[in-house]
């Protein structure tokens, strides 16, 4: 049976539910209150350099999802791309994230693979069940390493003591000893040739799908029995009635000029006083062009107020004590379910928003097809 389904935001989750409705057959109605689809991937041409802009910050598309790389495939021309980043500590650059080489230049040593890991192993600090960031880097890295690639860049990103941190932060980055330098591990590895708000568009781009730029959606204009995706912030839904969610936001100062900046794509910089967290030179993401100007940007993080386009959700105790209260909320509601990283509040990278996206058409059709209904999650977020 055909149905009018309602979809709150044109990012990724939301074109992906989108295509994939539609493709079924649905009718769906996609609403964005920016002027623009793609969410926080979007990309756009810099008018005054022609380099492609990351507008909110650099996105760099891997997964171990083969059915994910596919389907972005579907929808855009990938170029090989790996991913490698830059730290400056003390006035000296090194590979991160911490590779042997970081190991053997930071300490002076030429070690062996063998070597460096015993080396590391005598610094680090015996920590059997970390609780909080800097414990999980003293017992992985010792506190040299943490001391100068992790404390200060961590305190500018998050606004606060790595102690405070949950452990889990850290347990995103690697740890080699070997000369790998790829930030990513995953076997899939690329760049949209025409930049990530093309391959969205194209998500978009059918005859069953009608989108509303400029035109935030307020859940009580969708109709009664009409199943609702909302891939807006959480909080946003209910009218923050609970109170807000905290976020981290960032700030971009862009800078224009000749030739090659700094050579890389991204420089992060660990010293506390520099103010900046790292600086993006957007045209290092696409090696198969060539432009003589460039267009770098200065990322600083701070906490988002009214207004501010959320980055990264908190969740720390106070915000994990809302967000239960928010889940029990929604969890009261039918006819929604929230999607994404702002309708669930975790940080998720691109092809885990599409993958879990994948799986909500999926449920959705299977839901219909048995007469049931959408639970308001479609896995844990707290």
């Amino acid at each position: 049976m055909t149905e009018t389904v309602f979809v709150a935001g044109a990012g990724l989750s939301g074109a992906v539910i989108a295509r994939e409705l539609a493709e079924a057959g649905h009718r769906v109605e996609v609403y964005e209150a920016r002027d623009h689809v793609a969410g926080n991937c979007y990309t756009a041409r810099d008018e005054e350099t022609g380099v492609m802009l990351h507008h909110y910050g650099p996105h760099i598309f891997h997964t171990g999802d083969t059915q994910v790389w596919d389907y972005v495939n579907r929808f855009t021309r990938f170029h090989s791309y790996r991913h490698r980043v830059w730290t400056t500590v003390g006035g000296k650059v090194y590979p991160m994230p911490v590779t042997l080489a970081t190991i053997n230049q930071f300490f002076g040593q030429a070690l062996t693979p063998a070597q460096a890991r015993a080396f590391v192993a005598d610094r680090a600090v015996s920590i059997p069940e970390p609780a909080n960031f800097e414990e999980q880097a003293l017992a992985m890295i010792g506190r040299e390493l943490y001391e100068a690639f992790f404390r200060g860049y961590t305190e500018k990103q998050w606004g606060r003591s790595p102690r405070d941190l949950p452990a889990s932060i850290l347990k995103r980055l690697p740890l080699r000893f070997s000369y790998e330098d790829s930030y990513f591990n995953h076997p899939f590895q690329g760049m949209p040739e025409d930049g990530y708000t093309p391959m969205v568009a194209a998500m978009l781009d059918h005859p069953g799908i009608t989108v509303h730029l400029s035109t935030p959606l307020d859940p009580a204009q969708v109709p009664s029995g009409a199943q609702l995706f909302w891939s807006g912030p959480l909080d946003a839904y209910f009218g923050m009635k609970l109170g807000r969610l905290g976020y981290r936001t960032l700030d971009f100062e862009h800078l224009r000029g000749q030739g090659d900046f700094q050579g890389c794509p991204v420089m992060n910089y660990g010293d506390v006083d520099t103010p900046w967290t790292r600086i993006t030179e957007h045209k290092h993401f696409a090696p198969w062009e060539s432009h003589e100007a460039t267009l770098v940007s200065r990322e600083y993080s701070r906490l988002a107020a009214d207004g501010d386009t959320p980055y990264y959700p908190i969740r720390l105790v106070d915000e994990k004590a809302l967000l239960s209260d928010y889940v029990r909320a929604a969890e009261a509601l039918s006819g929604v379910t929230f999607v994404g990283r702002l309708g669930t509040y975790r940080y998720l990278d691109m092809d885990v928003c599409i993958r879990e996206a994948l799986d909500a058409a999926a449920a959705f059709l299977e839901a219909r097809e048995k007469g049931g209904s959408m639970p308001a999650f479609l896995s844990s977020v707290l």
